[in-house]
């Protein structure tokens, strides 16, 4: 774990672009915790959800064509047309 003052951040934010591992933010004149920073996973947030919390979120559409689906939704619904 590494340990950075709000200071270091404001100097280097690319700090965070290369996380490789956890972060604590600290407040040096409090000597307190602000922040615990972790690295991005790539796997999908609903997968390490518990409970009945697991199914209440929708699973993302990997969909190639997502602008154009989003896109006949939207005009669809301003003018009324059908698909």
């Amino acid at each position: 774990m590494i340990s950075i003052g709000i200071g270091e951040i404001q100097k280097n934010t690319s700090i965070f672009a290369n996380l490789t591992e956890s972060l604590q933010i600290v407040d040096k004149r409090r000597k307190q915790i602000l922040a615990m920073v972790y690295p991005v996973k790539k796997q999908s947030m609903v997968n390490s959800l518990a409970g009945k919390y697991k199914n209440k979120i929708p699973k993302i559409q990997k969909d190639n064509n997502i602008k154009e689906i989003s896109m006949m939704k939207a005009m669809g619904d301003k003018y009324g047309l059908s698909s």
